[in-house]
């Protein structure tokens, strides 16, 4: 694809210097280097999927916006130890599941619900973040309810690992 716009000096021309699949194969991930400057940068192509409508909550409905889930978990996830590829993959899970679903329309609140269960795995300070500005905390006890829950599933993934440990000390 010749017509490539550079982002670093706008040329209109590039050339693949390499080519790889990502994301399981659905992702052709391109190395490219602009033929004006040398800059060199990455691009994705993906297959053009149907386009998946969200039901937001006041009834209205838009196009599905990697971008914008993106974004919220960049927002969420600022300042944390959480990595670019780690929310690139979080993202491209969601946008998976989501059209998984075969479904042409899908309610924001799924979404935000895969994201949340993908961000609590990854980092409770983002998840927590994140389910402040998703479910709209009204008040200090709906957010503390959400911290105990969380607290609650770390002692059981903690208590877990415990007798993980345990039962493999046993064996030796």
């Amino acid at each position: 694809m010749k017509d490539m716009r550079c982002p670093h000096c706008h040329h209109n021309g590039s050339r693949v210097v390499d080519s790889r699949p990502a994301d399981d194969g659905h992702v052709i991930r391109r190395r490219r280097e602009c033929e004006a400057c040398g800059f060199r940068f990455t691009t994705f192509e993906r297959v053009e999927a149907t386009p998946l409508l969200v039901i937001k909550k006041n009834g209205t409905r838009e196009e599905f916006n990697r971008e914008k889930i993106l974004r919220g978990v960049i927002r969420s996830a600022e300042k944390r130890p959480v990595g670019m590829d780690e929310i690139t993959r979080i993202v491209d899970e969601v946008e998976n599941k989501v059209r998984s679903l075969g479904e042409n329309e899908v309610s924001s609140q799924l979404v935000g619900e895969y994201v949340m269960g993908l961000l609590a795995d990854v980092d409770e300070i983002a998840y927590i973040r994140f389910a402040s500005v998703y479910r709209q905390f009204k008040d200090m006890s709906v957010f503390l309810k959400e911290l105990q829950e969380i607290m609650a599933r770390d002692k059981k993934n903690k208590n877990n690992t415990d007798n993980k440990k345990n039962s493999e000390k046993g064996k030796k």
